[in-house]
């Protein structure tokens, strides 16, 4: 083996030892947080399919009645998705093979502790229903520490459409990087004007090669973003307040930021392909 090829080995072994350290040791350690939302310290954070196969990982929470849900989305430019039925199946069927718009077609359903999702809300990123950005939510606490309704949404984005791995059903396979998403919807509400308060609290913790129950591969850091929503959907003037989370946390999620930029070449391509 040539001196090159002996460095270029020797780099290789030192970044696995780092990232078994960070991915399995330290990261690991420090990521339960649940300050702004103590009740959820105990409730699971990933959604599952009707077969019980785990889904995707629940990483945006909102504050606020249901109405103030649906019109922060409304204001944030997403669309209630449509119900599934032999007719719309039909329409996003032939959104996707004509290219043509969709604005409203259905998604999948996902459960939560046995129910399935309360709202779903969607946003088109392309001109068919093939590519689209979409969030399922759940009411999990009739009031939480603001006492207000408490949500717990999984948002992710539509890439592509193919085959499930494990069902053999055509289906949407997502992006992998589902904190993109989650910071997408929060922007937009914060863009709207429809948050009054922004906080984090621990969902599925970090996650370096996830799959949700279709195959796809995610990654994430594991926080839930929390966003505290304006009452009757008047608009706030001035950005958010925010509060922040302890320094170990901030230290945690630095290192997440950190690692992030090798977890495109992840080793592990999504199973769903476009």
């Amino acid at each position: 083996m040539t001196t090159r090829r002996r460095r270029i080995a020797k780099i290789g072994l030192v970044v696995l030892l780092v990232y078994a350290g960070v991915g399995y040791l330290a990261l690991p350690l420090f990521w339960r947080h649940y300050e702004n939302q103590p009740a959820l310290a105990t409730v699971p954070m990933v959604t599952r399919t009707g077969s019980g196969i785990p889904g995707d990982p629940l990483n945006i929470g909102l504050v606020g009645d249901k109405e103030d849900v649906v019109l922060a989305l409304h204001a944030a430019g997403f669309t209630p998705a449509d119900p599934i039925t032999l007719k719309t199946s039909a329409e996003i069927v032939g959104s996707v093979l004509l290219d043509r718009p969709y604005r409203a077609a259905p998604v999948s359903p996902l459960f939560y502790e046995g129910r399935r999702e309360d709202l779903a809300f969607e946003m088109e990123a392309g001109a068919s229903a093939r590519q689209r950005h979409h969030v399922r939510l759940w009411e999990v606490l009739p009031s939480g520490v603001e006492k207000r309704p408490v949500w717990l949404g999984a948002a992710s984005f539509d890439e592509g459409v193919g085959v499930s791995h494990y069902t053999g059903q055509v289906t949407h396979s997502i992006a992998p990087d589902v904190d993109a998403e989650r910071d997408f919807l929060a922007a937009r509400l914060q863009g709207a004007e429809m948050v009054d308060t922004t906080y984090q609290i621990t969902g599925v913790g970090p996650t370096l090669n996830g799959r949700n129950g279709e195959g796809s591969r995610y990654y994430t850091d594991g926080e839930i973003h929390f966003l505290v929503l304006v009452s009757g959907g008047r608009p706030r003037t001035g950005p958010p307040d925010e509060l922040s989370p302890s320094a170990v946390v901030i230290a945690k999620n630095a290192l997440w930021q950190a690692l992030k930029p090798l977890l495109s070449g992840f080793p592990g391509a999504a199973v769903t392909k476009p």
